[in-house]
């Protein structure tokens, strides 16, 4: 991945709402979450959601796709996941003998991300 495409990503994230909207997808787990489930949770209101949502889609970190009367957004995992390692895959790489325990390396893969707690979301609505 480009150092370009990395920013653009990164830049995406770059925002509190638009960081939990990633965050609450990355929950969802494949099955995504409808807009409706979205915006309420986070007090973001439907057009500035709207907004995030296509900042989130340009750079290839979220999917919408229409099921019936909703859009359901999902977090694209691979993309995501990508944009770790180009961070910290090359962790320790001139230094090896002094690397921390929190430092990824072959041998040693990092613990899963926490975030905290989200609000109780209410309806499936769009």
């Amino acid at each position: 991945m480009s150092d370009a495409a990395i920013a653009e990503r990164l830049g995406a994230l770059a925002h509190p709402a638009r960081l939990a909207i990633v965050r609450m997808l990355v929950r969802a787990g494949p099955n995504g979450l409808p807009a409706g489930r979205l915006g309420a949770p986070l007090g973001i209101a439907a057009n500035a959601l709207t907004f995030h949502l296509q900042k989130l889609s340009r750079a290839d970190l979220v999917t919408s796709q229409r099921q019936g009367q909703f859009i359901i957004y999902r977090a694209v995992f691979p993309n995501l996941l990508d944009l770790s390692r180009q961070i910290t895959g090359a962790c320790c790489a001139e230094s090896a003998e002094k690397c921390g325990p929190d430092c990824p390396t072959e041998d040693r893969q990092p613990a899963g991300l926490a975030f905290p707690a989200l609000p109780a979301t209410g309806d499936a609505n769009d």
